[in-house]
């Protein structure tokens, strides 16, 4: 799995939440858009650090905190988006995840989807 230049594949799972500058406007809880489209990017990182802080303090699981909250269709999955390599994510989100050791969480990530936390799991 690592090479010289570092790990070939990682796997996370992540928390999305998609706001106002978001470039796919809907999702899966919000198929018109009318709640993300209304949705400043502070409000987005202010919901994803309150989520951030109970899955530190142990308030809650990242997986059940992932189906309840996230944007993405991985919610289903509690945010685990399998593994994946280099440039197949969005650079920020692949840097992040890169960046993380196994069982880490991230600050809040910028991508054009979205704020996003990661968990890396692999």
């Amino acid at each position: 799995m690592a090479s010289a230049a570092g790990e070939d594949t990682v796997r996370a799972s992540h928390i999305l939440i998609k706001h106002e500058g978001s470039r796919r406007k809907a999702s899966w809880k919000d198929p018109e858009g009318r709640v993300i489209s209304a949705t400043t990017r502070a409000d987005a990182a202010a919901r994803l650090r309150e989520l951030r802080d109970q899955i530190l303090s142990g308030r809650g699981s990242f997986a059940d905190l992932a189906a309840q909250h996230s944007d993405c269709s991985s919610a289903r999955r509690g945010g685990d988006l399998g593994t994946f390599g280099r440039r197949q994510m969005q650079k920020p989100f692949e840097d992040a995840t890169y960046a993380l050791k196994v069982g880490e969480i991230s600050d809040i990530i910028d991508t054009e989807s979205g704020v996003h936390i990661i968990l890396r799991t692999a």
